[in-house]
């Protein structure tokens, strides 16, 4: 198995189809890495992944909006194509078995939502702090 892990930020809202009788959330993901050349300028990339979430748990599609922050893991893909003028490309996509949404820019702590199979994350209380360890002490599996 090869598994792909990705931390990044939503380039547009995402959008929800059906094909063949199955829900599938499709967005994009930018992560951009900021490093220093051979001649010590500050440089960034930003690599950009394309995800398909085939699921039926859509409730999820709202929040995946331009701006937002969010963990996606999954299966890669890499897909060849032929641009306009002739010259071969490839573009990195993911099949994401799991979604995180992080936050948002200018947002303090995290979305405190999960949607993934197994997952006991906590969740944010309502004055939007993150739960405290004390709080969270009965859900702990050990």
């Amino acid at each position: 198995m090869i598994k792909m892990q990705v931390i990044g930020n939503l380039g547009k809202d995402c959008t929800v189809n059906t094909v063949n009788g199955r829900n599938v959330i499709n967005f994009t993901v930018a992560h951009t890495e900021k490093y220093k050349d051979s001649q010590g300028n500050n440089q960034e990339k930003t690599t950009w992944v394309d995800c398909a979430y085939w699921t039926d748990r859509t409730a999820v599609a709202p929040y995946l909006v331009k701006g937002t922050q969010v963990f996606a893991e999954g299966a890669p893909e890499v897909r060849s194509f032929t641009r306009n003028d002739g010259t071969a490309g490839a573009s990195l996509s993911m099949r994401v078995r799991e979604v995180q949404l992080l936050g948002r820019k200018g947002e303090n702590g995290g979305g405190g939502f999960s949607d993934n199979n197994n997952s006991a994350a906590p969740q944010r209380q309502e004055s939007g702090a993150p739960a405290s360890i004390d709080d969270m002490s009965d859900d702990l599996p050990f």
